[in-house]
């Protein structure tokens, strides 16, 4: 086994002059980072800059390039950082270890894949290639998906992903987070294994073995482990609260020979537990080791300190944290804003004209951010800025009339309206079980002659159907029945006329809810996306009004998307794919209990306190303007209900935000039905 000697350069030669390129805090970091360092890195406090800054201070005291491991989330962040280093210090001969968990193990087990199963030449599958492995499985293990619905190759590669990166047992993992599908929870493992077999036996690897296998070189065989930890003397960590258990593992023991790991994070901002992150690997990181030096990163160059207030005495609350409190950089600027409105109508309404009015102020469209919880959260914020010519951006999602699910609905309100139209019959037969596109086909071209609802109505659908699909045909034509018993009849009309509302409550309700919880891990939220496309509904009590308006808001956002990301847009984003980003000016809208924080989080072990990380961050994206609003009722026909605010905003001391008052007169006026309070 090799030995470095390390060859210190007098501070005096050194090329970086460190204290005055570093502020107190970050300097502290990068002159004593030796040994096990927890820095609890807070938004906007320049973490980058003090990993780069650390990596640039080894090399000039002699630390060789191969021995250092940089250890990021993306890619895309180590080349940032090395490229840094590069530019700070000049050409640095010898390559920094630098890349993601799976960058790195993908390298390490290249050169020792015969130890753990594999050869040096395997393949590694993307994300579309491991679903089609465990669709291969499927078929394998002849379970039939004809008959009865099967979680879908995406699903279950979720479950089983899940299920390795924290360590928990498949069975209990489909449990809890599939519970539909509990009953098929032996067949699940069962194409759990079969899918493992497959790969060791084809010399395949998906993401998640890169890591297993990696962990398993580590502690199966003394002699590899024992030669990587002598070459690693320095590990560095950065976003450690978003680490796994697999991941945590893997740093502990590459670091453990030396003793000089440091980890940078901010538990504030862990916010990614649906995929398997652990907060407790920063949070137990004082107690999993002795000596730790523990540095706090709490000036903020981001956010004025009027936003830093708000973020600081809501993250207050939890309770499982590392107490911190950031600071500003920035002189003084405008409170916050919390704004009730009447309705999400009014509230799209306000965020539209706040957003042209900071236009107005110079700001470029490019530097505002709405940031939701879910992105169901966007579709009356997406009107309001189609019918103002407002462009705009989606990411974390789909513009709301191109969701694949708000689709399906569309196409079976579309058959109603027009029993001739071939592509809604495909699209809405096509989700049945036992139909393809070749069944459904031919079921339609024995459908030529039904030419209204009454002759559709009176069809025995499943007479035309094969074999394979007559189940799923069975099912469709009793949910088609249903939608047509929905008619309203007016004597002054020969064709029955239907509320698009009703249709689309009776399809949210529907054995399409099976469909969704099959083939996607989102379901949940896919049907809070119903809901909103209901209370958008509402408004209209003529089905052809409403697919009419439907189809141009589609034809919009077409031509949107086609420039939206050359042009000037504003930013609709999820709170989680915001996370890192920065604007000048950020809203946080439909803050309600129930939507944000989530209904879920309610009933799950630690879920508030992830959901006030979630709002934290949100709130920390600001830069200079954070707009926080909210609607007092939403109202589906028939009845007003009340909502209540979410308990984030109360957290909030009133001194330090300034309350907007939108109300009109009415809001508080006379509604038919009954008067409810519900969480949203």
């Amino acid at each position: 086994m090799s030995t470095y000697v390390l060859k210190r350069k007098p501070i005096t030669d050194l090329k970086i002059d460190y204290a005055k390129e570093l502020n107190a805090e970050q300097l502290a970091v990068v002159e004593n980072g030796d040994g096990h360092v927890l820095v609890l890195a807070g938004a906007g406090s320049g973490k980058t800059r003090t990993i780069v800054y650390r990596v640039a201070w080894l090399l000039e005291h002699g630390v060789p390039p191969d021995r250092i491991l940089l250890v990021t989330f993306t890619n895309k962040a180590a080349r940032e950082m090395l490229t840094r280093v590069q530019e700070l210090l000049g050409n640095v001969p010898t390559p920094i270890w630098g890349g993601t968990f799976h960058h790195v193990a993908n390298r390490i087990l290249r050169k020792y894949a015969s130890r753990v199963g594999r050869t040096s030449s395997f393949s590694i599958l993307d994300q579309e290639d491991s679903r089609s492995l465990i669709a291969a499985c499927v078929a394998d293990l002849d379970i039939d998906t004809t008959q009865k619905r099967f979680p879908a190759p995406g699903i279950l590669q979720n479950m089983i992903s899940f299920s390795r990166n924290t360590r928990r047992d498949l069975s209990e993992v489909v449990h809890e987070r599939l519970p539909n599908f509990s009953h098929m929870a032996e067949q699940v493992q069962a194409v759990a294994k079969r899918y493992a077999a497959r790969k060791e036996k084809q010399n395949l690897v998906d993401f998640d073995d890169l890591l297993e296998l990696m962990l398993r070189l580590l502690t199966e065989h003394q002699d590899v482990c024992e030669r990587l930890q002598e070459q690693f003397q320095y590990v560095l960590v950065d976003e450690f609260q978003d680490t796994n258990s697999l991941q945590g593992d893997l740093v502990r023991h590459l670091a453990s020979r030396h003793g000089n790991l440091l980890v940078v994070g901010d538990d504030a901002q862990s916010i990614y537990a649906f995929r398997g992150a652990m907060i407790q690997n920063i949070l137990q990181f004082p107690k999993d080791f002795k000596d730790v030096k523990k540095f706090r990163l709490q000036t903020n160059y981001r956010s004025t300190p009027e936003i830093l207030s708000v973020a600081n005495a809501v993250i207050a609350n939890n309770i499982e944290q590392f107490p911190k409190e950031l600071a500003p950089a920035r002189p003084s600027g405008e409170k916050p804003s919390v704004v009730p409105c009447r309705d999400d109508g009014q509230e799209a309404t306000y965020i539209s004209q706040r957003v042209l009015e900071l236009q107005e102020q110079g700001l470029k469209l490019a530097d505002i951010a709405v940031l939701v919880r879910a992105i169901s959260h966007t579709q009356a914020l997406e009107f309001e800025l189609a019918q103002r010519d407002i462009p705009y951006i989606v990411r974390g999602g789909l513009r709301f009339f191109e969701r694949a699910h708000i689709k399906d609905i569309v196409a079976h309100l579309k058959l109603i309206a027009n029993p001739q139209d071939e592509v809604a019959w495909l699209r809405a037969l096509g989700l049945q079980v036992g139909v393809g596109p070749k069944t459904a086909g031919n079921l339609f071209q024995k459908l030529t002659g039904i030419v209204d609802v009454k002759s559709l109505a009176s069809t025995d659908l499943v007479s035309f159907a094969d074999k394979r699909g007559n189940r799923g045909v069975e099912i469709f034509q009793k949910l088609l029945r249903t939608l047509l018993a929905a008619a309203v009849t007016d004597p002054k009309k020969t064709e029955p006329s239907f509320h698009p509302q009703d249709l689309i409550r009776i399809l949210a309700t529907s054995d399409y809810v099976d469909y969704l919880r099959t083939q996607y891990q989102d379901a949940d939220e896919r049907l809070q996306d119903l809901e909103q496309l209901a209370l958008f509904a509402g408004k209209y009590t003529s089905l052809d009004s409403f697919l009419t308006d439907v189809s141009l808001q589609e034809a919009f956002s077409v031509g949107a998307a086609m420039s939206g990301e050359d042009t000037d847009s504003i930013v609709l984003s999820t709170i989680h794919q915001a996370k890192g980003l920065e604007w000048e000016a950020v809203f946080v809208p439909r803050l309600l209990e129930g939507g944000f924080p989530n209904a879920r989080a309610v009933d799950e072990a630690n879920g508030i306190e992830e959901e006030r990380r979630l709002f934290y961050v949100a709130v920390t994206r600001a830069k200079t303007h954070l707009t926080l609003t909210y609607p007092l009722v939403i109202n589906p026909t028939g009845s007003m209900i009340l909502t209540r605010p979410s308990r984030f905003l109360d957290e909030i001391p009133s001194k330090l935000v300034e309350r907007v008052d939108v109300q009109e007169s009415q809001a508080s006026g006379d509604w038919d039905g009954e008067d409810r309070i519900i969480n949203i």
